[in-house]
């Protein structure tokens, strides 16, 4: 499983969304996309 896949599948099982992910993380939401997407790891 990619990390990408990883990424998304936890946050599902979690119920939240990218912009709750990207808030607690310190983050842009289009930035948790791009991961999920797996355009970028940064």
């Amino acid at each position: 499983m990619k990390i990408n896949e990883i990424i998304r599948e936890k946050r599902k099982e979690l119920s939240l969304t990218q912009e709750q992910i990207a808030v607690f993380l310190g983050v842009s939401a289009p930035a948790v996309n791009k991961w999920e997407k797996g355009v970028s790891l940064r």
